[in-house]
């Protein structure tokens, strides 16, 4: 027997979520990692006025640990420059993001949710092109206006 009593909202909303992200195309799961960072950015930055350093803390090493997620993911291999270009930037990232933790510097934190969020502005075009790409069908057109085979996408 469990102590732990599950809230029926809680659940239903990491049901309801773990549903959204297996369904989601991969363009839009980058998206979706970028606006997690720079949501425990944000955090991490407003925790440092009042100087809540381990809210400051627990946040840098969220970011840190979905930019080392986006490392894992590039493919080197398949992905060429883009991918070689991408991992210097997140290795640039991670140091950054170390050197603003050590030294809690707002400063730094502020620099890399500009590149973060950058970042994130180019994958939602691409994550756009993608949801809006359309394998094209083909259709038989009208008999009366000649029997002819079209491809409509």
């Amino acid at each position: 027997m469990s102590l732990v009593r599950k809230s029926s909202g809680t659940s239903g909303y990491n049901s309801y979520k773990a549903n959204e992200i297996s369904t989601v195309n991969q363009g839009k799961l980058i998206v979706m990692l970028y606006e997690g960072s720079i949501r425990f950015l944000n955090l991490a930055i407003e925790n440092m006025e009042p100087r809540t350093y381990d809210v400051v803390n627990v946040n840098i090493i969220k970011c840190q640990d979905i930019i080392s997620e986006l490392m894992s993911s590039l493919n080197m291999d398949r992905g060429g420059k883009m991918a070689s270009d991408l991992l210097s930037i997140y290795i640039y990232i991670k140091r950054r993001l170390l050197e603003a933790n050590i030294n809690k510097d707002k400063k730094i934190l502020q620099e890399i949710k500009g590149y973060l969020s950058n970042l994130k502005t180019a994958w939602d075009e691409i994550a756009k092109n993608e949801g809006n790409t359309r394998i094209p069908t083909p259709t038989v057109a009208d008999p009366s206006k000649g029997s002819r085979l079209s491809i409509q996408g």
